[in-house]
């Protein structure tokens, strides 16, 4: 990246005159953008070229098969048509296979193929190790200590 490039985002990411590195949130939300920005780099430069929604409509339906489209928007929070060619897509692909349901004949049942299946745990062994990236020189105790220290951060948030 370029030092100009560089400069940019650090004004641009940065809270009206709050440094971002004393911001635990902004912090957080910074770590998080460069994580899915290295995940959605390894994606499409991958052997598969998954966007990042296809591989979380992948999550989806590896964690629940079964599941109609229908279901996927309202887990989703996404619009109907954006899932529906979403689907469409990865169907093509031969990704996701589909089946009528017996008991509703209206409804698909949407579940991973085996390629699905196998594209999907390629994208988890890919996620786990850029997580051992992102803590690599922790110990363990360090480690344990900034998951219960991120833990309690998002309990204070729920209360």
């Amino acid at each position: 990246m370029s030092t100009i490039m560089g400069s940019i985002e650090d004004i641009v990411n940065q809270s009206a005159g709050v440094p971002a590195d004393d911001d635990v949130l902004e912090l957080v939300h910074r770590l998080m953008h460069d994580y899915r920005s290295l995940q959605y780099r390894l994606l499409r430069d991958g052997p598969h070229e998954i966007t990042h929604m296809e591989g979380k409509v992948l999550g989806f339906f590896h964690r629940h098969p079964g599941a109609t489209q229908k279901e996927l928007a309202q887990h989703s929070g996404r619009d109907k048509a954006q899932m529906a060619r979403l689907i469409a897509g990865l169907r093509e692909r031969g990704l996701i296979d589909a089946e009528v349901d017996e008991a509703d004949r209206r409804n698909v049942k949407l579940s991973l193929s085996a390629a699905g299946l196998a594209v999907h745990r390629g994208l988890q062994q890919q996620a786990k190790r850029l997580s051992a990236k992102a803590v690599s020189g922790l110990g363990t105790a360090e480690k344990e200590q900034l998951l219960a220290l991120l833990r309690r951060v998002r309990q204070n948030l729920a209360k």
